[in-house]
């Protein structure tokens, strides 16, 4: 029986999509670490990249590559705020994804393409939401809020976003209940960056204990609980008790908002603190150190 032309569309449309898959799947690898699977792809030669969430806290780690191959690797670095893993892998010919940081909009086409064992694994659905930069729970600097609209696989997790056009976008990650959210190519690029020179990300650190109190002036500052002894904090001279009211001449919102602030960038930044110490104004002048290592 001859194709009709709603058929004859289809099937099209179908095999569009499987070449997509096709040609993106030389690029993406499945991720096995203790008791985890997971999907990545080569960002650089050398060097995958995959979800923190979904490599396990310790343990060896391996890739089967798209012929079935299976390879150790070592970790370079990984950013819990971001969700971003670097791993390293002996062999510099594996196939690096294109990645591209153009703008997508919400309602469009968006195809997921992970790995398991080796083979391509594929997920088919729309971009739900395209939005503004944000951060993360754990206060990681999110280039744009892209969720997708689709049903993924746990192994698919770090499968590589595709828009119609077979441009990469992003990595595909689990949010809250399960929601499937992509991590964008510019955060992508940008925190590996990071991770591939330095193995972690830095954050900035002060070296004090906040509470947020409310003050006289019908506003909030952040009350000192406690000082770490060598730390910024106490380089600058802060005390048990201050209430820190301004930020650089910015009133103070929130304990949470004042830490949000300590992103990579903020390490050896000097800032002006504007506090109240026994109900007398004091100023000092603080320089962010770098968080230590947990």
């Amino acid at each position: 029986m001859p194709a009709t032309p709603s058929t004859a569309s289809l099937q099209v449309f179908s095999r569009t999509l499987s070449g997509l898959v096709a040609k993106a799947a030389p690029g993406i690898v499945a991720i096995h670490s203790h008791r985890s699977r997971a999907s990545g792809f080569v960002w650089r030669p050398g060097l995958i990249v995959t979800p923190h969430e979904a490599l396990a806290e310790e343990g060896e780690i391996t890739v089967a590559l798209p012929d079935g191959e299976t390879l150790p690797v070592t970790l370079a670095g990984r950013d819990p705020t971001t969700d971003v893993a670097l791993l390293r892998v002996d062999r510099m010919d594996l196939q690096p994804v294109s990645l591209a940081a153009e703008p997508v909009a919400a309602g469009s086409i968006a195809i997921v393409v992970g790995a398991q064992e080796g083979a391509p694994t594929a997920a088919f659905g729309v971009v739900s939401l395209s939005g503004s930069e944000w951060r993360s729970l754990r206060g990681g600097e999110i280039d744009a809020r892209i969720e997708l609209d689709l049903s993924l696989r746990r192994s698919a997790e770090g499968g590589l976003v595709l828009d119609p056009g077979g441009q990469a976008f992003g990595m595909a990650v689990f949010g809250p209940r399960r929601r499937v959210l992509v991590i964008p190519s510019a955060t992508i690029d940008r925190v590996a960056a990071r991770l591939e020179t330095h193995g972690r990300i830095p954050r900035g650190y002060l070296g004090l204990a906040l509470r947020t109190v409310p003050i006289e002036e019908a506003g909030v500052g952040a009350m000192v609980l406690g000082v770490e002894a060598g730390g910024p904090g106490a380089a600058a001279g802060v005390r048990q008790g201050d209430v820190i009211l301004a930020w650089n001449g910015d009133p103070i919102r929130s304990v949470r908002t004042l830490l949000k602030a300590l992103g990579p960038d903020s390490v050896t930044t000097i800032v002006r603190l504007s506090l109240k110490r026994a109900g007398e104004p004091v100023e000092l002048s603080l320089t962010v150190g770098e968080r230590p290592e947990a």
